[in-house]
Formats: structure tokens, sequence, C-alpha cells
């Protein structure tokens, strides 16, 4: 399909650059299925569930994975490079994005504080570098922790520093597992009480990881969507949890993904036969118009950004004219979009 299907136009000052406090008083769109679409918050989140539904939420947590360093070991010259860490390989080994790459060669090193050093292995498509570092395991993350900041999306960073609120703003309730270097953000909007509401209402909740890498903001620059590589993530769904979710749907429930990170998980783990079963793997799966969603019956997300992969995903999910339907209604209301934005309780026109 043409890129430009999947295009429009946003008004600059909808681009959160903080949320809302309490998160939950974020505001919610409901797209029905009829495609028919209602305002509320996400504090009646719980409203719009019936009783033996599923959440499924991303329990990664994001870690400060922006670094900056001074390129050493060729010339007179040390120019400042900043990395973004995305993906971990091995002990010592990251994939990257650096900013300016140029100025960046396949056996140079980039000095950190403290005596962090990671030499430049190979320079991939994308601006991608791959660092090794000169500490490894939890030494690494200790240094990584230490010496580098949250890495807050671009649309944000551009605008604004990182600062100490966003310590705990870009950190969702249920992060546990260290990995991500983007939040999973549609669950930023959760608090306690909501929770507490949502299991009055006889639903449950499980949790799947999926690291989060820093390709999610990559701009898709092909024409066509089938031309687009699409960026890889480490995810892992539980034997114990997949059977849980068949079970439930199985007795009627549905499952509602917390998340286009927790949704791309399920759908790589789920069989031809719509069956979940035990995963654990990198997925790049792409999801544009015309594909058959196995394991989902619902999602909460926020609001994406033009000509994206994930507003290609919710487009497959509700239909290409609801969403743009929807996302005109979003911007004449003044929802507020992005990662600090507002949300969206997508469901698809089989329901």
């Amino acid at each position: 399909m043409k890129v430009d299907l999947f295009d429009f136009e946003l008004p600059p000052d909808l681009i959160a650059l903080r949320p809302v406090s309490p998160r939950d008083s974020a505001r919610q769109l409901i797209v029905h299925p009829d495609g028919h679409l209602s305002d509320d918050l996400v504090s009646g989140f719980a409203g719009h569930l019936n009783p033996g539904d599923v959440l499924v939420f991303n329990d990664t947590r994001v870690i400060p994975a922006r670094l900056t360093g001074r390129r050493t070991g060729r010339g007179d010259t040390e120019p400042v490079i900043e990395v973004t860490l995305h993906q971990r390989t091995d002990d010592a080994v990251w994939l990257a994005f650096a900013k300016p790459g140029r100025k960046l060669n396949v056996g140079d090193s980039i000095t950190f504080a403290d005596g962090l050093v990671a030499g430049v292995q190979s320079k991939n498509d994308g601006g991608e570098i791959e660092l090794r570092f000169n500490l490894d395991s939890a030494d690494l993350d200790k240094a990584i922790a230490v010496h580098g900041v949250m890495p807050l999306p671009p649309y944000i960073a551009s605008k604004r520093p990182t600062d100490e609120r966003d310590a705990d703003d870009y950190q969702t309730m249920f992060a546990a597992r260290d990995g991500a270097v983007a939040a999973p953000t549609a669950s930023l909007h959760f608090t306690g009480d909501l929770m507490r509401r949502i299991a009055e209402r006889g639903v449950n909740h499980e949790f799947v990881t999926l690291h989060v890498g820093a390709g999610t903001f990559l701009p898709v620059k092909a024409d066509d969507t089938s031309d687009h590589k699409m960026h890889s993530e480490w995810g892992e769904v539980g034997t114990d949890v997949a059977e849980r979710l068949t079970a439930a749907r199985a007795a009627g429930g549905r499952i509602i993904a917390i998340g286009t990170t927790a949704l791309r998980l399920l759908e790589s783990a789920a069989g031809k036969d719509g069956r979940l079963r035990g995963w654990s793997g990198v997925t790049d799966i792409f999801i544009t118009p015309g594909y058959r969603f196995a394991a989902v019956d619902g999602l909460m997300t926020n609001f994406h950004l033009p000509r994206s992969t994930l507003f290609m995903l919710v487009s497959a999910f509700c239909g290409l004219d609801t969403m743009q339907a929807a996302y005109a209604h979003a911007i004449a209301k003044g929802y507020r979009f992005y990662s600090y934005g507002d949300s969206s309780l997508l469901w698809p026109a089989s329901q």
C-alpha cells in the first residue's frame, strides 16, 4: 500500500510534552465496532470491559539508554557523540543509533564517563551502529544506569530537555524487566485506583515482555509499505500466560492488548489456528491493512505519528477509513498526541 494513504496533518500544539496528572485523567476516544466514536476518560475504561475479559500489559522497563561521549583514538579532534542504545545482542554488545553518525567509522572508539568505552563494530542501514563495550553483563548495566539518561522520543526531546520528572513519568507502574529504550506508552495511563476498578469489574490481567526499541520512532521512508524494513525487538510470552489467555478466550472473554507492543508480541506468538503458545525471540512483525488478527480482540493505545508503522497497525485493526475519521475527530476535539498524550480504545468491526 502507498504510505501516503497513512498521512494526516497534526497541529504541533497537540503534541503532549508532559503527561496529565493523575495519569488516568487523560481523555480516551472509543472507536466502536460500527465505527461510531465516543469520548470518555481513561478513568472510565473499566466501564467498557466485560467480566471475563483479560488485559495484557507489557512489563518491560525503560533503561536510561542515551549516552554522551567523545570519539577517541584518531586525529586531534574528539567530536561529541550522542548514542541511543536500542537492542542488546550480547553481554557487552548493543545496537544503537549515533548522532552524528557520519563522524564514526568502523574501528572507532567512543569514550564515556568513568572509563566506559565502546568500540564501533559495524555500521548498518538506517544509521544503526553496533557497539562493543569494555564492560559486560551487570557491570555494563550499572554503568548505563549511572551515566545514561531517559531516552525521550525525538518529538519531545527536540522541544525540551529531559529532566528528573521524566524518570517517573516515562515509566509504567508495571515496569519490571529492564531492556526497553522506549516506554509502552498505553500503560502510562494506569493507576492503582484504575486497576482496582478493573478488578472489581471481574476483569483479569496478564503480563508479557517486549523490549521496545528506538526503531519504533524511525520514519517510514519507502513510498510503499512493501518496501519498508521493520525494526526488530526481543519479546517473551510465558507458556502459563499463553495457556490462561487461550482458556479465557475459549470461555468467552476478550483479550485486550494494552498497547501496540503487547499486540505485536501476542500476534507473533499466535499460531495460524489462533492459539497462543509460549514464545521467546526476536520479532519484526509488520502489521498493515489486510492482516488477519489471531490473538487480540481489543486494543488500548495512544495516538500515533502520521505515516508511521503504528498508525498502519491501528488502521489494520479498525480499517483505514475508520482510523482516519477517528484521528480527524481527535484533532478537532483537541486530544493530546503521542507518548505523553491521550488514549484510544479500539474495537474492530469484526467484534
